[in-house]
């Protein structure tokens, strides 16, 4: 047996799903072993794809293989062919989808002949690549393929933006306000309401238009014949004028909101920009501002369409403009149908969430959000209360209008309702036509149960979302409504990513060692934990940077959210990830996890909490980054030794120096991650007070040294690496004071520190105590105590940056300090996380790996040529790292001297020098010496606090 078994046979993942294997005949007829998918994404999902395959008997499955998985990364091949040996099944291809339209076409017919050419019958796509694709979708159909996923005319309907609005308004369902038809605008402004039929004269387009019962189906129809034909009609210039003017006009009615632009073909956050608001602008006048503000518009329009590649000709390339609502909490419901019925499986919270990408997902229930309305009536929890009856009417609500919407879109397999809350509404945005990446948060709390409907006493149950699409794919309108069963009471979900501390990508490391799965951990990783079959050990993996940062999705249950939070927590702490270049986002969840056990497990964050949370976590490490540890427990001695007698003195020395790292190390540890210090601070708010110098513990240093040791997963473990944990000499010192203070408390018959602290402050010994053995513990107790005072340093730190001013309040709304809303303070924060390269001052260098682009797309012009002059947050160039597009600034004024990188799309590397300048201003830097007077000055600071 291998030692990775747990993550091999986790039964709340694997199981027997082979219904042929049934006693019943009718549960028998609903096999669908005679499926043949052919897999065509990549990621978590195709490993589960495989997995849940097997696992139903459909035998003789293969997938697509990118030459970017296998060739153009060295150690990048998918971890997946680890377990699919046979090369008859694995088919390559350039990449997923084409770089373009006229690719993206190819490659559709590549994959229909692959699947024709090897006998495959139907096509799994996933979450990725071209799942939501209805032009791919209605190709598939066509040739006589099984697309297991919603068919042409649900992705038609619901998965294009533009559409899937106009479907919610005629159902009835809430929508967010905004314009949902800028390709009809444009053409109305370019050819005239009255131009339309000539326009489809000049370029030869068949339209019907005495079908069209208005000037809006007119336009439409127009712009469906010319996708058909592949012409443009219009072009993102156009779009990007009509919307210009739609936005002055929304500016005008709303100065202080900003907006959002959304392309119809976008999802997972891409194809999206922000809009300022118009008074986010200087102005002497409401137009003026409104002017500066619309005038981006047709920029974002051009950025929205490139990210999702539909900027060719002959593209869909309209793009939505909404309201954007600042303190919206992001739902979705898990949607269910076949056709002809349709349900919900409960909701998710995915507000957690950066630049649109999702971090943290919780399960949302009406169960569970009974249970806590019922904890917080028993608990007199009056805010909170009524915060989660409203939760729960929200819920409700959403469910109700997640069927009616299914059903109008004749939903025939999952797809997921997409909801903003504010306050006690919600709006739908949009239908993802796909199984979504966090769909295992639903279906680890609820399974279904398909049953007979002339016999009740026969029926079967699916536990897997991937499961229900097969079942739905091959046997549709013959499967019954199930009914949704609970599971588990709650389940959360990580996204592990490689990105650094300030949650930026962070492409090319390579994981040497990840331990292995916990019992109760969900760890879906591509198979990268797959271990060697044949010596049981880690085989190591390349983060390539060709697509998005995920690395993994780490789930698990609980009784409660407050249970699966500190389940999770479990996991972080004892998860350990090691490698070369390796960055990832675990230390952020742990601190983040730890955040929310400490100030309510359930407050309900916005969109907008991440961002302000990073930056408080940047004042924590800009703040310990001025205090010398080294310095501080030297100071410290020395007071020891200033009170200390001649006879003690070198006692209290050899104490003091045996200790150090004792106590040094953990702190040491907590500086240079700083988001577990976060997580620690938020679990130990009132453990100690500072104040005239004095330093009051209520609760015993060295139990809490002991706490941070675990928190930190350096608790002692023979074998384990030195340095990974406590060294052996400091932890005998440890475990022997905490065995002192233990066997002390029973003595004494208290659990109280203060109670303890102030009974050994005196010199008559306890009853059962002898005066000799008395003066012994004082004595024990003032030597194990010496120094711990430097571990006041955490709570000093959370009080100089004003940590605990991001708060959650009664009725489980969060305190965002102003402060933490500044985009300086942002911005700045972001680099004390990360700090950029090192450069000498006549360079500007790559602050990052990946694709280095001079200009916004093909054939305009560069952003900066030699000679220009550039100020402070102009662009110089963007860089496309792990499928995300980024525009790089210029951190100081000054002029190109020379381009250092020629052409679009070259790779880079962090570091790598772009542009040789001439700074406007000369560059003082720090010298060492100067850094280090200016932390010991600062640590002086502290230390008058507490000696």
């Amino acid at each position: 047996m291998q030692s990775n078994n747990y993550y091999l046979n986790n039964p709340l993942i694997h199981k027997d799903r082979k219904l042929s294997n049934a006693s019943s005949e009718w549960v028998r007829s609903f096999s669908c072993e005679d499926l043949k998918p052919l897999i065509i994404c990549r990621g978590p999902i195709r490993k589960e794809a495989m997995d849940v395959f097997d696992e139903m008997g459909i035998n003789g499955y293969g997938i697509l293989l990118s030459e970017k998985d296998s060739i153009t990364y060295t150690n990048a091949l998918a971890p997946e062919l680890r377990s699919l040996t046979d090369p008859d099944r694995v088919h390559r291809v350039p990449d997923y989808t084409g770089a373009n339209k006229e690719e993206r076409t190819k490659r559709i017919q590549q994959i229909v002949r692959i699947a024709k050419d090897n006998g495959y019958n139907s096509i799994f796509a996933g979450y990725g690549f071209m799942s939501e694709d209805a032009e791919m979708v209605e190709a598939m159909e066509k040739a006589g393929l099984n697309f297991i996923g919603p068919c042409s005319y649900t992705q038609k309907a619901a998965g294009m933006k533009d559409q899937a609005k106009r479907t919610a308004l005629e159902t009835g369902v809430s929508v967010t306000p905004g314009v949902n038809n800028a390709t009809s605008l444009a053409l109305f402004a370019k050819y005239g309401k009255n131009g339309l039929e000539k326009c489809a004269k000049d370029h030869k387009l068949k339209v019907d238009f005495g079908k069209c019962k208005d000037d809006e189906e007119k336009a439409l129809a127009l712009l469906a014949a010319s996708y058909d034909a592949g012409i443009d009609i219009i072009d993102a210039k156009d779009i990007g004028e009509a919307l210009k003017q739609e936005a002055k006009r929304m500016l005008t009615e709303k100065p202080n909101n900003r907006f959002r632009l959304k392309a119809i073909a976008g999802g997972g956050g891409k194809g999206q920009r922000i809009l300022q608001s118009a008074n986010s602008y200087k102005g002497k006048s409401l137009e003026e501002r409104v002017e500066q503000a619309a005038a981006k518009v047709p920029s974002l329009v051009l950025e929205c369409l490139i990210e999702l590649k539909t900027n060719g000709v002959g593209d869909n390339k309209n793009v939505l403009i909404e309201m954007n609502i600042e303190t919206t909490r992001h739902q979705e419901i898990q949607v269910v149908g076949n056709g002809e019925w349709c349900m919900t499986m409960g909701g998710r919270d995915c507000s957690l969430q950066m630049h649109e990408q999702k971090l943290l997902e919780v399960s949302v229930t009406v169960e569970e959000l009974e249970a806590a309305i019922e904890e917080a009536k028993a608990a007199g929890r009056k805010a909170e209360l009524a915060q989660l009856k409203k939760d729960l009417e929200i819920l409700q609500r959403m469910e109700e209008e997640g069927a009616v919407f299914g059903e109008a879109v004749k939903l025939d397999s999952v797809g997921t309702f997409e909801c903003i809350v504010d306050g006690e509404s919600h709006y739908f945005m949009e239908m993802n036509t796909r199984i979504q990446v966090e769909h295992r948060v639903t279906e680890l709390c609820y399974k279904l149960k398909f049953t007979n409907p002339d016999d009740p006493n026969d029926f079967f149950i699916a536990e897997s979302l991937v499961e229900v699409m097969a079942l739905l794919a091959r046997h549709g309108k013959r499967l019954p409504k199930p009914e949704r069963i609970v599971r588990e009471p709650a389940s959360v979900e990580a996204r592990m990513n490689a990105t650094n501390q300030a949650l930026q990508p962070h492409a090319g490391g390579i994981i040497e060692y990840w331990s292995d799965a916990l019992e109760g951990e969900i760890r879906d990783d591509q198979g990268i934990s797959l271990h060697n079959p044949d010596t049981d050990v880690f085989m190591k993996y390349h983060l390539a940077g060709a697509y998005d940062s995920n690395i993994a999705l780490l789930l698990t249950t609980g009784q409660n959210r407050l249970d699966s939070y500190t389940k999770l927590a479990e996991i972080l702490r004892r998860t350990e990830l090691r490698g070369k270049d390796l960055a990832t986002n675990l230390q952020f969840h742990y601190g983040l996890v730890y955040w929310f056990l400490g100030n309510g497990i359930n407050a309900r964050p916005s969109t907008r909490f991440i961002v302000p949370y990073l930056t408080a976590v940047g004042e924590l490490k800009e703040a310990a980054s001025q205090v010398d540890l080294d310095f501080a427990y030297g100071q410290i001695k020395k007071k020891y030794l200033a009170e200390a007698d001649a006879k003690t003195a070198k006692d209290w020395a050899a104490a003091l120096d045996m200790k150090q790292l004792l106590i040094t190390r953990p702190l040491e540890r907590l500086f240079a991650e700083p988001h577990f210090m976060a997580g620690w601070l938020s679990v130990h708010k009132d453990v100690v007070k500072i104040s005239k110098k004095t330093v009051t513990w209520s609760v015993n240093p060295i139990e809490l040294l002991g706490e941070l040791y675990h928190f930190l997963n350096m608790n002692y473990e023979a074998g384990k690496p030195a340095r990974h944990m406590i060294w052996d000499h400091d932890n005998d010192v440890l475990q022997a004071a905490l065995s002192f203070y233990q066997t002390l408390k029973e003595k004494l018959g208290t659990e109280d520190f203060a109670e303890l602290d102030k009974a050994l402050s005196s010199d008559k010994a306890p009853k059962g105590i002898t005066k000799k053995q008395w003066t012994q513990a004082q004595q024990a107790h003032a030597g194990y105590q010496a120094g711990t005072e430097l571990l006041a340093v955490l709570a000093y730190i959370a009080g100089k940056t004003r940590f605990y001013d991001l708060k959650v309040n009664a009725d489980l709304s969060i305190t965002i300090p102003d402060r933490l809303t500044e985009k300086e303070l942002q911005d700045r924060m972001a680099k004390v996380l990360v700090p950029p390269p090192a450069a000498k001052s006549d360079e500007i260098l790559a602050a990052s790996g990946g694709m280095f682009y001079p200009r916004e797309a093909p054939g305009m012009d560069v952003f900066v040529n030699e000679g220009d002059h550039f100020e402070a947050g102009d662009v110089l160039y963007i860089v496309e790292v792990m499928k995300m597009f980024n525009k790089v600034v210029a951190p100081f004024s000054g002029t190109v001297d020379k381009c250092l990188i020629d052409g679009d799309g070259v790779i880079i590397k962090k570091g790598q020098p772009v542009f040789k300048v001439t700074p406007d201003e000369k560059i003082v830097i720090e010298t060492p010496e100067e850094i280090a007077e200016r932390r010991k000055a600062k640590t002086a600071d502290f230390l008058k606090a507490i000696v």
